[in-house]
């Protein structure tokens, strides 16, 4: 697997609403800066994840203008940004933000070490 397809596996899992598929995915000492809260543990990382899908039901979530910053046999960083879309309070919602994802290579897989998003204003 590349690091492209570890992003979209990345995206692919975080829209089946299970943590346990994003969980696969993520290194043991993984750090989410959300906009409003920092998560240190897979407890605390599936929690903001399983709040999220329960207030923004039917959520998509999908990456545009993804660029790969840098590249090596170890880690892979990139940018880009993220938009979602689905149902609060029964009304149609969507947004966007900036995301930062850094990837690092463990045993031959690509896994999620940190990634940091921002909301647009």
């Amino acid at each position: 697997m590349s690091h492209q397809q570890a992003l979209e596996r990345y995206i692919t899992a975080t829209n089946s609403h299970h943590f346990q598929q994003v969980q696969e995915l993520l290194h043991p000492q993984a750090v989410y800066w959300f906009s409003d809260k920092t998560c240190t543990t897979f407890e605390e990382i599936g929690a903001y994840f399983n709040h999220a899908w329960h207030v923004i039901q039917e959520e998509v979530y999908s990456a545009t203008d993804v660029q790969w910053l840098m590249v090596d046999n170890a880690s892979a960083t990139c940018v880009y940004t993220y938009h979602y879309e689905g149902y609060y309070n029964g009304e149609f919602v969507s947004g966007s933000g900036r995301a930062t994802n850094i990837f690092v290579k463990v045993e031959g897989k690509w896994l999620l070490i940190h990634e940091h998003l921002s909301n647009l204003f």
